[in-house]
């Protein structure tokens, strides 16, 4: 599914870059070093925004016109942002994969015997590696 949402885009007061704001999605706001950069930010911000409320069962929100938009912020440059849904769920997405892995023998007899999920243990280490990365 793709989506497109209007942006607002306006520079810096200092320094070089731009902050963008998407209307139609509440709280969503992203900075860029450059307009390029501003875009792409903002299109990953409004992703993610609008990946949560369909994870929670919501419905994406409906889309301001670019012109309404526009009228309501004369002073910054306003475009639109073009989401695309399923590539950044299949990237980001909490929905379940299936992965085949292979372990040795004697782990596998260890899961087995204990009753254990390999796919929880498995969840629980990565998990685990990106919390300790993140500090």
């Amino acid at each position: 599914m793709k989506l497109v949402y209007p942006a607002v885009l306006l520079p810096f007061e200092e320094g070089e870059g731009f902050t963008i704001t998407v209307p139609d999605l509440p709280g969503c706001v992203s900075e860029g070093c450059s307009l390029a950069d501003a875009l792409l930010m903002g299109a990953d911000a409004a992703s993610g925004w609008v990946l949560d409320e369909l994870e929670d069962g919501k419905t994406a929100p409906s889309v301001s016109s670019l012109n309404e938009v526009a009228s309501a912020n004369p002073e910054a440059i306003v475009t639109y942002l073009v989401l695309d849904m399923d590539s950044y769920a299949e990237r980001y997405g909490k929905k379940a994969i299936r992965k085949n892995i292979t372990i040795p023998a004697y782990m596998n007899a260890y899961v087995e015997d204990n009753n254990l999920s390999l796919s929880e243990i498995t969840q629980n280490a990565i998990a685990s590696l990106i919390q300790n990365q993140q500090k």
